[in-house]
């Protein structure tokens, strides 16, 4: 897969949402992952869903496996993600994760906060796999 999954996805898919059979969907897949969005994950899992250590660590566990070599948050990937947030005015975290989508060589990334259809730096396109 040449795709790129945001932390929103990856939440989705260990929830009880309706969306969750998608994202798990895309996570099988082989669409690449970040360590930032892993440190996303785990934050969100741990402050709004309540989840305790042993269950999050088997989360955690589970995506790693699917997962080998999450993209890392690279200095080069952050002056990246930097540059992009300012060329087009995007929150600062979501920036890294396009940076490190194209570091990774991904064209398409897969997020629901983002505009379906936008197209960053003439190669990766957001897409929302929900819409």
């Amino acid at each position: 897969m040449n795709g790129f999954i945001d932390t929103n996805i990856l939440i989705y898919a260990f929830g009880d949402d309706p969306k969750a059979d998608c994202a798990g969907k895309l996570i099988s897949a082989g669409n690449r992952i970040g360590v930032q969005s892993l440190n996303e994950f785990a934050n969100v899992l741990r402050r709004k869903f309540k989840l305790a250590w042993p269950a999050l660590n088997e989360a955690l566990m589970l995506l790693h496996a699917q997962h080998e070599v999450p993209v890392p948050l690279t200095l080069a990937v952050h002056l990246e993600g930097m540059r992009i947030a300012e060329r087009y005015q995007l929150p600062i975290y979501d920036a890294m994760l396009l940076a490190a989508a194209i570091s990774a060589g991904c064209t398409i990334f897969y997020s629901e906060d983002l505009s379906d259809g936008m197209v960053v730096d003439n190669g990766l396109t957001i897409r929302n796999p929900f819409a």
